[in-house]
């Protein structure tokens, strides 16, 4: 990796890695080494978290806010939804609700609820 510090090449590497989480984009022939590069690293990232390009796209994405969106839920004690998910992206998922599982306090939950009803939210 070059100069991560180097604003010209900090741009392309995220404009690459930015684009690598697109699973409808290839990558260019004719881009630079940075924007390759954050390209590389953009792709293994998706494909850490929803399974290879070459095995399909699936219909729901899975992203980092998504995965933190099941932790939260596993620490609330909440059921979570599945549909739509592969099963590869469901071995990911069921890792982040695992650990929010496992830093469950009924009583925080509790007390999370009864602030969020106060305040006219519903959980359904």
């Amino acid at each position: 990796m070059k100069n991560i510090f180097n604003p010209v090449y900090r741009e392309d590497y995220l404009e690459g890695y930015a684009n690598g989480h697109n699973p409808y984009i290839t990558i260019s022939e004719n881009k630079n080494e940075a924007y390759k590069f954050g390209f590389e690293q953009g792709r293994l990232e998706y494909e850490r978290l929803n399974g290879k390009v070459a095995y399909g796209i699936p219909q729901l994405i899975v992203t980092n806010k998504v995965l933190e969106d099941f932790l939260l839920a596993g620490m609330l004690g909440m059921d979570i939804d599945s549909d739509g998910y592969t099963g590869y992206q469901i071995d990911v998922i069921q890792k982040w609700y695992q650990s929010g599982v496992e830093k469950y306090n009924a009583n925080q939950s509790n007390y999370l609820l009864s602030i969020l009803e106060e305040n006219g939210i519903e959980i359904a």
